[in-house]
């Protein structure tokens, strides 16, 4: 006998087919969210860790920049300090030259000249006073410029202002110099030499022997005012004296008196 299946199979097979597609659906969709989860997280570490980077190389260069700021505070406490050492190794040069100075300007200032004021800027020296004559003015220029400590002089002005007020008759003329100092160490090396020389020579004949200075060129300024304005000393006048007789002579006046 025939049996026949009147049960809805394909009912239940078409169920079983969408609860085995849901299940699948649901089992990407869980993979997915995990997916995504994964990647969120993967993706956040990534983001800490650059983070933290940027952090600690913030940190670090806030920490070169204070490096930065104290190496620049040291070059500019480095810069005074040189410059503190060459002030003073400058004073220490000149120590002596002022002490020098001084003792060359008395003996460079000659009779008939009198200094009214000193005024020192860097290594220019200016001198100003009253004189008898263009002459003493010029001999007081030589003098300066044969000096081993007093540099090369330039006449500002020389003036004559006799008959003028507050102003001494013997010494009407009215003068001003620069003078460009030496360096120490030249002057100490010109000095040097000068006195080598003067060691020197007497110990080839024994006796002392003197050179002349040789007179110093004082510019065209100075050589116009003394060949113009200076007036040549008045020559000595001598009076002859007799000669003193022979001893001849005498012997025969004493015998004529006898």
């Amino acid at each position: 006998m025939a049996r026949i299946n009147l049960l809805p199979w394909r009912t239940e097979r078409r169920k079983q087919r969408e609860r085995e597609f849901y299940m699948l659906l649901l089992a990407a969709g869980v993979s997915g969210l995990l997916a995504l989860f994964a990647l969120i997280g993967w993706m956040g570490a990534r983001i800490d860790n650059q983070t933290q980077r940027n952090t600690y190389l913030t940190t670090e260069i806030k920490s070169l920049d204070k490096q930065i700021e104290e190496i620049k505070e040291l070059d500019k406490t480095k810069s005074q300090l040189l410059t503190r050492k060459a002030i003073i190794e400058q004073l220490q040069s000149n120590r002596s030259q002022m002490v020098h100075l001084f003792d060359e300007m008395v003996k460079t200032v000659p009779d008939g000249v009198r200094l009214t004021s000193l005024k020192q800027a860097g290594d220019v020296l200016t001198l100003e006073g009253v004189a008898e004559s263009n002459a003493r003015v010029a001999s007081y220029m030589r003098n300066i410029d044969t000096s081993p400590w007093m540099g090369r002089t330039d006449l500002r002005k020389i003036e004559n202002k006799a008959g003028t007020k507050d102003v001494d008759k013997k010494m009407p003329y009215v003068f001003s110099l620069d003078v460009k100092l030496r360096r120490p160490e030249d002057a100490q090396t010109d000095t040097g030499i000068a006195n080598a020389d003067a060691s020197a020579a007497p110990g080839v004949s024994g006796e002392a022997v003197t050179t002349p200075k040789p007179a110093a060129d004082l510019g065209g300024q100075v050589n116009d005012a003394a060949t113009k304005l200076s007036t040549p000393p008045p020559a000595e006048t001598t009076t002859p004296q007799a000669p003193a007789p022979a001893p001849a002579a005498k012997d025969a006046e004493k015998g004529e008196k006898k």
